[in-house]
């Protein structure tokens, strides 16, 4: 025990409280902010000290004395995307669950990433580095990894780090696939635009299914808005495709897989103006199942966008207790979620599970 003269006489620091305690100073840390992962018993002698001691921890010096920020930084393209607002979703909670902070860097465009991780990098601001969405440049790997920051990667893949997706291609056979066994040919795609690594695999989706039920694939079918914010993940974008194909005509589909939600609602609207219902004249499946797809009664393929959220920071958590742990790809087969827009009868519970491989 320390003596009461040495307590009066110099500063306390989480060591002093440490020592007290018999643990370590990442321990002191972790119950002074919440962790859930120490033993009760421990967490109990642990406050007893600060307490007794009075100890009022400082944030800044708490995480120097443990060479950690207890700060994770998100480089993400577009805050204002309802796909990334659910999977931000996610990460705050497992963030706020386990004391840690946030930096959210909002990208623009793929020229920007450098810069934000340069930033992210300075002076040890950031623990673990959380990138969503987008190719990451090659100098930005090698930067990365000279570092050897943790970093996870969100719906986006490299071989080079941890990451967390969804089987696309999958995602996309399984919603054409659905359309074509309802009998609502052809079946059209109004799609992103194809910078987009999701735009790019969601379209080789479409064609394969037209590949295994022998219909031959027209460009004129895939149309794409010329709106370019969010990469063509828009309602602009989706109203703009769908106003093209209306111009077609008689020989306008029948049937459409739109690639995400956001842009089905677009594309609802611009045959609602034209009066043409969904699904009497025009049947629809969409991409996401963010929470508006509900309200619009909208048939989507679901992606557990917060759970991918959750996931991507217990990675971050686990590659920075463990660096040498084995590179992680982790990838969710979406869920047909059968609703009106389609035209299908509803099974009784609403869901068809997609494939989880193509054929």
């Amino acid at each position: 025990m320390l003596p009461k003269k040495e307590i009066a006489t110099h500063k306390l620091t989480i060591y002093d409280v440490a020592k007290e305690a018999n643990v370590g100073v990442g321990t002191v840390s972790r119950v002074l902010n919440n962790h859930p992962s120490v033993a009760p018993e421990t967490r109990k002698r642990v406050k007893d000290v600060a307490e007794r001691l009075n100890y009022q921890p400082h944030t800044y010096a708490q995480r120097l004395a443990k060479r950690q920020s207890e700060t994770l930084s998100a480089i993400i393209p577009f805050f204002t995307n309802y796909f990334f607002i659910e999977i931000l979703q996610g990460v705050q909670d497992r963030i706020s669950q386990l004391g840690y902070d946030l930096v959210l860097y909002g990208v623009n465009n793929i020229d920007q990433v450098e810069g934000y991780v340069s930033r992210a990098l300075q002076r040890g601001r950031v623990d673990g580095i959380l990138l969503f969405s987008m190719k990451i440049p090659e100098k930005v790997i090698v930067r990365l990894q000279e570092t050897n920051v943790p970093v996870v990667l969100v719906d986006t893949v490299s071989p080079h780090f941890d990451s967390i997706s969804v089987a696309n291609v999958d995602g996309a056979y399984a919603a054409t696939t659905h359309l074509i066994e309802l009998g609502r040919r052809p079946v059209g795609m109004v799609n992103a635009q194809l910078v987009s690594a999701p735009a790019i695999e969601r379209l080789q989706g479409y064609k394969h299914a037209l590949e295994i039920h022998g219909i031959s694939f027209s460009e004129d079918l895939v149309k794409t808005g010329c709106t370019m914010k969010q990469d063509g993940f828009n309602r602009e974008a989706g109203y703009e495709a769908m106003s093209d194909f209306i111009k077609m005509g008689p020989e306008m589909p029948k049937a459409f897989f739109v690639s995400s939600d956001i842009q089905a609602m677009g594309a609802i609207a611009a045959l609602s103006e034209n009066e043409m219902r969904v699904p009497d004249d025009i049947s629809i499946v969409g991409f996401d199942d963010i929470e508006l797809a509900r309200h619009l009664k909208l048939t989507t393929m679901r992606q557990p966008m917060y759970q991918m959220g959750i996931l991507a920071v217990d990675r971050m958590v686990a590659r920075m207790s463990n660096p040498d742990l084995e590179i992680l790809h982790t990838t969710f087969s979406p869920t047909l979620i059968v609703r009106e827009s389609c035209g299908a009868l509803r099974n009784s519970d609403g869901l068809v599970t997609a494939k989880s491989k193509l054929r």
